[in-house]
């Protein structure tokens, strides 16, 4: 790098008055006034250029510059970073903006949080920002969580009598360790263990319990979009339930994950114990269901009896798991002497990310220990 680039580079990092002496040519110097606009807000008017004020045509102007000067990816961050800098919430319920913005989920919470104030007439804007995230997002996740889950629904319907092409070897040779002949270096495999053929019979239960308080948006919107990949799964029986100090039922709209989205309300306080209480009553299969806690775990309602409901339903078989995030955002904050508590009734509590999300519930539905997919989830 000649020290032109490198003066150029440090001009618009720095901004304004820099001290450089670099005089920036046409394209950076309108690339210069974005970012001024942006991060040069906070400064006393007068002082330096800067700031959107609070007009829609000069946020949407903004947006259509960043969006030609950025990849997608600053964008997003740009966007996020005016909504929380510049207070630009009330903007967002303007059609108008909606159709400037570059959607991503960050924005599809944030959307999520103003739909009770939006006026008619940004509604369908807004369902066109959060459906074309949504299948982004299926287009990333559907497939892989679909052949994870129903690949260990088919090999948790095991068989004692299978075909011999159907034979899971590495399960009938643990079972047959016994009648190991030294002589002939080989196992006699008495019991043969065998892949289940497919069925629509119901086989797992799964209940997803979704925390719908604010710093939860990204995995609200990633558990809703999961909810109804996995309730196109017809040997899984999936409900979806949100909650912030009122529950939520939404299984009857995951058919479509918009409706979904839009039937969670985020930003209020937290009643795990209400959600757990009404979880259970979900459940008629106990050694069958998996009931995944999504929260961030700071419980507002009654903590001891929210302990006692998960411990009578890990007595009963169930497989209880919480996630503090669902979400590509990193390390979550959380409560951690609740995480612990629940750790010691053999609940495991750590946050994971999309990617890694359909593993877990394939390692969960074959009753596999949960610990080794736990350890390479947080390890990576």
């Amino acid at each position: 790098m000649d020290s032109d680039e490198r003066l150029r580079r440090w001009r618009l990092v720095l901004g304004g008055e820099d001290g450089t002496g670099y005089k920036l040519a046409a394209t950076d110097a309108a690339i210069d006034a974005a970012l001024a606009a942006l991060y040069d807000a906070s400064v006393p008017r007068g002082s330096r250029r800067g700031g959107l004020g609070a007009s829609a045509p000069s946020v949407a102007r903004w947006l259509g510059d960043i969006r030609t000067y950025f990849p997608s990816t600053v964008v997003q961050v740009m966007q996020a970073d005016a909504i929380e800098r510049l207070q630009l919430r009330q903007l967002l319920l303007e059609p108008e903006m909606l159709q400037a913005v570059e959607p991503d989920i960050h924005l599809v919470g944030t959307l999520l949080s103003l739909s009770r104030a939006m006026p008619e007439a940004t509604k369908e804007a807004a369902r066109s920002v959060v459906r074309r995230v949504v299948e982004d997002l299926q287009q990333r996740i559907a497939q892989k969580t679909r052949a994870a889950v129903t690949g260990a629904l088919n090999r948790a319907a095991r068989v004692h009598r299978p075909r011999h092409r159907d034979i899971d070897w590495n399960r009938t040779i643990r079972a047959n360790l016994r009648n190991y002949q030294p002589s002939h270096r080989t196992v006699i495999p008495e019991r043969l263990v065998g892949y289940g053929r497919r069925t629509t019979a119901i086989q797992r239960e799964l209940v997803l319990c979704v925390d719908q308080s604010g710093s939860m948006a990204a995995s609200v919107v990633y558990s809703g979009v999961f909810a109804t990949v996995l309730a196109s799964i017809r040997s899984l029986k999936t409900s979806l339930v949100v909650f912030d100090t009122a529950v939520v039922d939404l299984t009857h709209v995951l058919h479509d994950p918009v409706e979904v989205l839009f039937g969670t309300q985020l930003g209020g306080g937290t009643d795990i114990n209400r959600a757990m209480a009404y979880a259970e009553g979900l459940i008629t299969r106990p050694r069958d269901t998996i009931l995944v806690l999504i929260s961030d775990l700071y419980e507002g309602g009654a903590r001891d009896e929210m302990l006692r409901r998960v411990a009578a339903m890990t007595s009963a078989g169930v497989t209880v798991i919480a996630l503090l995030a669902l979400c590509d955002d990193g390390a979550p904050a959380y409560d951690h002497e609740n995480a612990a508590a629940l750790a010691g009734l053999g609940v495991p509590a750590f946050a994971c990310t999309p990617d890694a999300f359909p593993e877990l519930m394939a390692a969960a539905i074959q009753r596999q220990p949960l610990q080794p997919v736990i350890d390479r989830i947080t390890s990576g």
